[in-house]
C-alpha cells in the first residue's frame, strides 16, 4: 500500500490502535521551556509519578529571559519565578538545561537541531505551537498542552488521531530577492489562517529541494499559521549534511544505519493526500503583511485588498486602508530574530545589506540572534561589528520582541516591521503594530526607515576612510 511520509512516520510510532479511538503514539523527544513546562512538572508530582526516560528530555531558557546584556538581572517577578522553576525542575528529574552561559541557550526551536537532537523521522513535542520548525528534518513535531506534556513525562507517548495530510507543491524557481519567509507567507496568503486545519503539510518541488536546512525550517516554522498541526519535508543529502557531527547526532557505525533508514523516508509516488495544494514562485515578490493576521499579507509593489468584513476591525487597528500601498510606509521599529528567522544565514543576509550603510535615524533596530552559538558565530565572523557600526542593537539570545514576554516590547503606537511569524494585536507590545517580513526586507525598510525590499538612494553611505 502506497504511503505519504506522515502515515510512514505515524505507523511506526503507534503504540496501540483501536477503531473509533485516538491512538497511542510514541514520542521519541520533548523539548522544554520555562513558560509551559512547570505545570506539567507539576501534574505529575500530585500524582507521584515520575519521567520515564529524563535523557528524552531538553530544557532551554527563551522566552521570558531578558536579551539585554546585563541579562542575568531579571526585573520581572514573573519571569524570574519561571526560569527558577524551570532550573529547579530541570535538577530535580535530571533533565538537561541549556542554561544561561552554557553555550547553547537559546530559543527551543534553534537549539534542538543544532545540537543534532531533531532528526528525521521522530516524533518530537514541545509545549510551543511553532514546534513545526523541526519538520523541516523529516521529523513530525507539534505543540502540545501542558496536561498531554504530562503524558509524555509519565508514559513517553500521547493520546492522538491520525492526522490528515496535505501535500503542499511549490514550482518554479524562487526570486532573487525572496526567501522561504516570502514562500509560507504567500502561501498563508492563499490558504488562509484555517486552509490547513487538521492537517500535516508535507512541501514539495524542486524550489524546496534547493533551500538551506535554515530556510526549510523557516518555512515548517510557520506551518502553524494556516492551521496545520505541523509541516514537514521529506529528508534528503541536505538533511544529512546539516546532522552530521552535532552532538546528539547518530556515530560511527550508527551513522550509516541512522541515514540508511533516514533515506526511506519518503512519500510513495502515487501515494494519496488529504488535500494538494500548487503554487508558483517564479513571480513571487517580498511578502509582506498589513493587518493584524498572518493571512493578511501581501506582495510589496501591491495594494491592501478590499472585500472582506473582517479587514475593518485590523485595518482600524493598523491604522491603514484600502486600495493602500505598504511600499514607502514609515516604519518606527526594525526587528530581526526569533525562531523563525533569527539563525546565521538570516543574521548573514541582514549584515550583507547593511554592511556600509546606516539605519535611519528614526528606526529604532534590534538583532536578536537566536542561540548563543549562533551569537558566538556572528561575532566570530564579524557580523555583531556591522550591526552596531550600521546602528542597529545587537543583542543575546532569547525570543525577545516576537512575543513581548520579556523587556523587549514595541511601544504602543509605533510600527514595527519584523522577521517574526505573528500580527497579532498586541503581540509586541500592547498598542504595538507589527508588520511581518523577511530578514532581508526587515534590513533594507531599516535602513531606508519606510517598507522597501531593495536599497534606495535615501541611505547615508560610510564614509570611505
Amino acid at each position: 500500500m502506497k504511503q505519504n511520509i506522515v502515515e510512514k512516520i505515524w505507523q511506526q510510532h503507534v503504540v496501540q490502535h483501536e477503531s473509533g479511538f485516538p491512538d497511542v503514539l510514541r514520542i521519541d523527544f520533548a523539548l522544554l521551556h520555562e513558560v509551559t513546562s512547570a505545570q506539567a512538572f507539576a501534574m505529575i508530582e500530585e500524582q507521584g509519578l515520575s519521567i520515564q526516560n529524563p535523557k528524552q528530555f531538553l530544557a532551554t531558557i527563551d522566552h521570558s529571559i531578558p536579551t539585554r546584556q546585563n541579562r542575568h538581572e531579571i526585573y520581572d517577578q514573573t519571569a524570574k519565578q519561571q526560569i527558577e522553576l524551570l532550573r529547579n525542575n530541570c535538577q530535580k528529574h535530571g533533565i538537561t538545561l541549556c542554561d544561561l552561559d552554557s553555550q547553547h541557550q537559546g530559543i527551543v526551536h534553534v537549539v534542538g537541531p543544532e545540537l543534532g537532537i531533531t532528526q528525521p523521522g521522530m516524533t518530537l513535542v514541545c509545549g510551543d505551537s511553532h514546534t513545526a520548525t523541526h519538520g523541516a528534518f523529516g521529523t513530525l513535531a507539534f505543540g502540545i498542552g501542558t496536561s498531554t506534556l504530562a503524558h509524555v513525562f509519565a508514559a513517553g507517548a500521547i493520546l492522538m488521531k491520525r492526522p490528515k495530510v496535505m501535500r503542499v507543491h511549490f514550482t518554479g524557481q524562487l526570486p532573487a530577492n525572496c526567501y522561504a519567509k516570502d514562500m509560507i507567507m504567500y502561501l498563508i496568503a492563499q490558504i488562509g489562517i484555517g486552509g490547513a486545519t487538521g492537517h500535516v503539510i508535507e512541501y514539495t518541488g524542486e524550489a524546496i529541494q534547493v533551500l538551506s536546512m535554515e530556510q526549510r525550517m523557516t518555512l515548517c516554522n510557520m506551518s502553524i499559521e494556516c492551521g496545520a498541526i505541523a509541516g514537514l519535508i521529506a529528508p534528503d543529502q541536505t538533511t544529512f549534511d546539516y546532522i552530521k557531527n552535532r552532538p546528539y547526532a547518530p556515530k560511527g557505525a550508527q551513522w550509516q544505519t541512522a541515514t540508511d533508514f533516514w533515506k526511506s523516508l519518503h512519500s510513495d509516488v502515487a501515494c494519496d493526500y488529504d488535500q494538494t495544494v500548487e503554487l508558483d514562485i517564479s513571480l513571487l515578490q517580498p511578502q509582506v503583511s498589513w493587518g493584524t493576521n498572518p493571512e493578511q499579507t501581501i506582495g510589496i509593489n501591491q495594494v491592501i485588498p478590499t472585500g472582506k468584513i473582517n479587514f475593518n476591525e485590523s485595518l482600524d487597528y493598523v491604522k491603514l486602508t484600502t486600495a493602500q500601498p505598504l511600499a514607502g510606509l514609515p516604519v518606527d521599529w526594525a526587528f530581526v530574530g526569533s525562531c523563525t528567522n533569527g539563525r546565521i544565514e538570516d543574521l548573514r543576509v541582514v549584515a550583507q545589506i547593511l554592511d556600509g550603510h546606516q539605519i535611519a535615524e528614526h528606526v529604532t533596530m534590534y538583532i536578536v540572534p537566536g542561540s548563543e552559538q549562533v551569537m558566538q558565530q556572528a561575532q566570530a565572523e564579524g557580523l555583531d561589528q556591522i550591526f552596531t557600526t550600521a546602528g542597529a542593537e545587537f543583542r543575546m539570545p532569547g525570543c525577545s520582541m516576537c512575543l513581548g514576554m520579556n523587556d523587549d516590547k514595541v511601544p504602543a503606537g509605533s510600527r514595527c516591521i519584523s522577521s517574526t511569524n505573528r500580527n497579532f494585536i498586541g503581540r509586541q507590545g500592547t498598542g504595538s503594530i507589527t508588520h511581518l517580513a523577511s530578514p532581508a526586507t526587515v534590513a533594507y525598510s531599516a535602513l531606508a526607515g519606510f517598507i522597501t525590499s531593495e536599497y534606495q538612494n535615501t541611505y547615508t553611505q560610510k564614509e570611505a576612510s
